[in-house]
């Protein structure tokens, strides 16, 4: 695969670590690892946005965002009261695909979930996979109401003809409730998709040593790591 997309099942669920645990298994094979922001929202230039965390903590060789708009809204709601012009998903479809000419690997990172609005077109990063023949990697909570959310994307997924590549569970917590336990069992049959890793709660606080050692045991062998879900 030389382009995954990541999108999550919500906002705030862990996108942004788990694209960087991806991206250091990556370059720990050797490999040169890009990560593309299509759109940054909550965020004034000059401040650390996600895709320049995931180039801290992973070392992927090169990070770039699209757009950027100050309040934390959705990307085509944010452009449109910031007065500046959005990005629709042909241009992130062409700026992962010249990236993916000069590196390895292309990670592309989504704002939300998968049909957050783009542009007033109603564009979504959904389109974006679509476009570019790319796999998504869902990222989603460990639990109550994470079932709901993993299947419907799921569904929107397939609707589009787009495959999942499989489910990460983005923040698994220390201390697990009875939902998060019985979910690690019921996600794979909601997303139709296997269940490919789990980060734990706080790794994106670890320095950037620790977290390149730590971040294969993190993610299944299909996707670099050695994770299985019997670790949880």
């Amino acid at each position: 695969m030389t382009v995954i997309v990541v999108s999550g099942t919500g906002t705030e669920i862990g996108k942004t670590i788990v694209t960087a645990a991806v991206a250091a298994v990556a370059v720990a094979q050797g490999r040169s690892v890009a990560v593309l922001k299509p759109a940054q929202t909550g965020l004034e230039h000059g401040e650390r946005g996600d895709a320049d965390e995931v180039v801290r903590l992973s070392g992927a060789a090169v990070s770039e965002e699209l757009a950027r708009f100050p309040e934390p809204l959705a990307p085509a709601t944010a452009a449109r009261r910031a007065g500046m012009a959005p990005v629709g998903p042909r241009e992130v479809a062409e700026a992962a695909a010249k990236l993916a000419s000069e590196h390895d690997l292309v990670l592309v990172e989504g704002a939300g979930g998968l049909l957050v609005r783009f542009d007033e077109e109603g564009g979504t990063l959904a389109d974006a996979a679509r476009l570019l023949g790319a796999p998504v990697l869902v990222v989603t909570p460990a639990g109550l109401g994470t079932l709901n959310t993993t299947q419907l994307t799921a569904e929107a997924l397939a609707a589009r003809g787009i495959e999942q590549l499989g489910v990460v569970i983005g923040s698994w917590p220390a201390e697990p409730d009875l939902a998060s336990r019985c979910n690690v069992a019921e996600l794979p049959e909601m997303a139709g998709a296997p269940l490919l890793g789990a980060v734990p709660e706080g790794a994106g606080a670890l320095d950037a040593a620790e977290f390149r050692a730590r971040a294969g045991t993190w993610l299944a062998p299909a996707l670099g790591g050695s994770w299985g879900a019997d670790a949880l």
